[in-house]
């Protein structure tokens, strides 16, 4: 009884040691990258600076005390032509390390926004203030592939 035992457990390290060594082989040519947030904002006409007053003020003070807190790697913003009247014409771009370190760090991140912009309700506030001059269109999470050289 305990040989057989014996052997049925090394047979299963020796399936998984072969599992392993199999999936280690798999040849990729990418790795996964950074994750982004990305925002996207249609600017009511004639808003524009009024806009990007907020996008250089509050906005980036927001994003530069994040990110020497440790908690976002990077930040963008895009301008893009809309097509029609009812696209989006901004991006706004937060870059995480992963989609771990962004889940993991978002009771920080909610602490520098009460530091750097306020209570909840001085929060709100904002939202209601900017809904005059913006609207958000969507969001999505978007992760960057990073393409390996060719013949590894």
């Amino acid at each position: 009884m305990k040989k057989r035992n014996l052997l049925i457990a090394s047979l299963l390290v020796a399936l998984l040691i072969v599992g392993v060594s199999v999936y280690a082989q798999v040849n990729r040519p990418y790795r996964n990258g950074s994750v982004w947030n990305v925002s996207f904002i249609r600017i009511k006409p004639g808003m524009d600076t009024a806009y990007m007053n907020y996008i250089a003020g509050q906005w980036k003070s927001e994003q530069e005390a994040q990110k020497k807190d440790g908690n976002i790697l990077s930040y963008k913003v895009l301008s893009v032509e809309a097509h029609t009247p009812g696209e989006w014409n901004l991006m706004l771009m937060t870059e995480y390390k992963s989609l771990a370190a962004m889940e993991a760090n978002e009771d920080k991140a909610e602490a520098v926004a009460q530091r750097v912009v306020g209570n909840d309700e001085r929060q709100m506030q904002g939202y209601r203030e900017r809904l005059e001059i913006r609207e958000v269109m969507g969001a999505r999470l978007a992760r960057e592939i990073i393409l390996e050289p060719k013949g590894r």
